[in-house]
């Protein structure tokens, strides 16, 4: 049975949608409004506040941690105290196979193996406050690094 016109009406709208973009006649539904220059502002300073619990927590702050609900260490050394630099942790590196946890691990699997491991501390929730502010001072401290994941 012979039709006219288009099988699939849907396709239709669709492929013509993406003609239409390209042809610059609507804007792409998924692009959102350029940021204001106040957003940005607050957005830095929510950036930076985790930057400086990170930076207190890589430190040694008991007061962040014990403000954070953590014990990173219970032999007195702090992360510092290995990575005097920060660019130590290498995380622009990560995810890739780590020699000391023979295994696949990504940056904050690696922070919890040195909290658990020569820090002798407790483990932190991955997706917690404080692992989130230790990443920040990780990755601020290492901005413009190269990406280079899986490199040794």
């Amino acid at each position: 049975m012979a039709r006219k016109g288009l099988r699939y009406p849907l396709i239709a709208v669709a492929v013509g949608a993406v003609v239409a973009l390209a042809a610059g006649g609507m804007e792409a539904l998924a692009h959102k409004e350029k940021h204001t220059a106040e957003q940005l502002k607050a957005f830095e300073e929510v950036f930076m506040e985790q930057v400086r619990d990170g930076d207190r927590l890589f430190h040694g702050d008991a007061a962040t941690e014990k403000r954070l609900g953590v014990k990173l260490s219970n032999t007195g050394m702090a992360c510092a105290m290995c990575h005097p630099y920060t660019s130590d942790t290498h995380p622009q590196e990560f995810p890739k196979f780590q020699e000391q946890m023979n295994e696949f691990a990504t940056l904050r699997d690696m922070i919890n193996w040195c909290i658990e491991k020569p820090n002798e501390g407790e483990k932190i929730d991955p997706d917690g406050p404080a692992m989130k502010a230790l990443e920040a001072y990780i990755y601020w401290s290492n901005r413009n690094s190269r990406l280079d994941p899986g490199r040794h």
